[in-house]
């Protein structure tokens, strides 16, 4: 009988366990999304509630509209605002479960907790597939999972979504026979795993790319690593397994085409939208930033906040990957147990994702290193952060540290005792995972309001980046369309009609809203005092042509005729 369907079940088993595992840690360590999933959000009411509208939308969209994805409710009447930032379409299947505010809030915590779940997962399966101990692999996915860089990125659900990363590579390595050797023998390659590792890393992928960039240009570099040694060494490559990785470099390469669409679409209709090296210099973090942990980290933000004093945007440019992943990463790359060529590689990955992360920082204000990538390479004057590089970075950080822990283990002889000592560091990953991040409640809608009952497309007053977030929060209920709107980059437009719309109900400011589009303007009159727009608590002294004004509860519906 053969064994492989016994090793498939292995794998298998031992994911899900791992998976579980992630789960368990999660609900640990950020157990604050699960005390109130239907009313907080993590961190602040900025970004996460952005990305609790944008998986409504997704889900919303897949229902009701799914040959135009992109053209979602916010922005209106502007085409193809989903694009205007991350999309997290991959997320789409949690947007088909429940409707409305409350279930946003919802799903958003259940995403929360399973990219973190997934990215420990994930990156224990690519340590154990190149042939770490348990121990070591339960120890690279808490540091890559929980360390402290990811706790100044959480309310960023985008940046979180990682986990398919090594996932992917656990799987593509597992299909072409890379890592774990069983009594001495290369073992098969397996072509249905490469495939499966290209569609999770096309999945990946529509999660966005902010991350997604670099994980694909990454795999492009792994690709072409391979094509060269297969060239040079002359090796065969089995039939089928050729087929698998045609077929799924096809799908990735499909999916990036596809979903690069509406955002080049975009940026051919906003110029904005593209970053200049001025903005990339405010995100670009100093070396000191490598050290630096947020001022959320339990273990290390009060020790590091002398370092945080003076950075150019702490939230960006607190980059610490956790002291002891760095101490066992360095031992990995000197002395580990894995091959010198892995270690090597794996080090380069390190110090190159490093030596770009410092963006205009780096040597010679980065002209020969992030500025050309910057300048010269497709899809990166999207990105403004390159601090978010050490994604990868500390990704290779964790496998390294891996492989110390196992050489460690070697010298303490006793399989009892490495195993103790394995937990035991795992352990110290653990508390240097603790934070101590807010988890705030949104402010929810008023009693009765139906934006759907008022004539769109609608805009709600105050509108501002942040208090939007809010708005596009409450328009889950039926996806009514508002001219509020919050992104990763705010049309020129837009913020030309906020400026020139602070004296409503003036005559001047009406004009502007209907040549913009607008049909009526809610007033939420909790929310007026102390904004741009407070003069629109008083009342007109004379009708306005073509204005209606209805007094709804804590609300003022103006219908600007039309």
């Amino acid at each position: 009988m053969s064994r492989r369907p016994l090793a498939l079940r292995g794998v298998v088993a031992e994911g899900l366990l791992a998976l579980l595992g992630g789960l368990l840690l999660t609900c640990l360590l950020k157990r604050g999304a699960l005390r109130s999933p239907a009313s907080t959000v993590s961190t602040d009411t900025a970004d996460p509630l952005l990305q609790t509208w944008q998986l409504a939308w997704v889900g919303h969209a897949v229902k009701t509209q799914p040959s135009s994805l992109f053209e979602a409710n916010i922005f209106a009447p502007l085409a193809r605002p989903l694009a205007y930032s991350d999309s997290l379409l991959g997320y789409a299947p949690l947007g088909l479960i429940g409707s409305g505010p409350d279930a946003a809030l919802v799903r958003y915590n259940v995403a929360f907790v399973l990219a973190h779940a997934l990215a420990f997962a994930g990156t224990y399966l690519l340590a154990r597939q190149l042939g770490s101990s348990r121990g070591a692999a339960a120890f690279a996915g808490v540091a890559y999972a929980f360390n402290p860089w990811r706790i100044a990125q959480s309310g960023h659900l985008n940046i979180l979504s990682t986990g398919g990363i090594p996932l992917a590579l656990a799987m593509l390595a597992r299909g072409h026979a890379i890592g774990r050797r069983r009594d001495g023998e290369r073992p098969p390659v397996r072509p249905g795993w490469a495939l499966a590792g290209w569609v999770t890393a096309c999945w990946q992928l529509s999660l966005g790319f902010g991350i997604g960039l670099q994980f694909a240009y990454l795999l492009g570099l792994l690709t072409l690593i391979g094509l060269t040694r297969l060239a040079l060494r002359k090796v065969a490559v089995p039939v089928p397994l050729l087929r698998a990785d045609a077929l799924g470099v096809a799908l990735f390469l499909a999916t990036g085409l596809a979903l690069s669409a509406p955002y080049n679409a975009v940026v051919e209709q906003f110029p904005e939208s593209r970053r200049d090296l001025p903005t990339v210099a405010l995100y670009s973090p100093p070396l000191r930033g490598f050290v630096t942990a947020p001022a959320e980290s339990a273990s290390w933000g009060e020790v590091t906040q002398g370092l945080r004093e003076g950075l150019p945007f702490a939230p960006e440019n607190t980059l610490a990957p956790g002291l002891a992943v760095t101490v066992l990463g360095a031992l990995g790359l000197l002395w580990g147990r894995a091959p010198a060529r892995r270690r090597i590689a794996l080090g380069v990955t390190v110090g190159v994702c490093v030596l770009l992360a410092l963006g205009t920082m780096g040597p010679a204000g980065g002209r020969f290193t992030y500025v050309p990538v910057f300048e010269h390479l497709p899809g990166w004057q999207g990105v403004r952060t390159p601090g978010r590089l050490v994604t990868t970075g500390w990704l290779a950080l964790g496998l390294l540290a891996a492989t110390g822990i196992d050489r460690l283990r070697t010298l303490v002889g006793s399989p009892q005792l490495g195993l103790a000592l394995a937990v035991g560091l795992t352990g110290v990953a653990v508390l240097e995972g603790r934070d101590t991040l807010a988890y705030p409640a949104p402010t929810p809608p008023p009693a009765g309001l139906d934006l759907a009952t008022v004539r769109q497309p609608l805009l709600l007053l105050p509108t501002s980046e942040y208090q939007d977030n809010t708005f596009m929060w409450w328009s889950t209920q039926g996806f009514p369309e508002i001219a509020n709107g919050s992104s990763g980059f705010l049309p020129g437009r837009v913020d030309a009609m906020r400026k020139a719309t602070t004296t409503f109900p003036s005559p001047e400011a009406v004009a502007v809203l209907r040549a913009y589009g607008v049909r009526s303007v809610v007033l939420v009159h909790a929310l007026l005092p102390g904004s741009a727009y407070e003069a629109a608590l008083t009342p007109p002294p004379v009708e306005i042509g073509g204005v209606t004004r209805q007094q709804r509860g804590n609300v003022t519906v103006y219908d600007l005729g039309g």
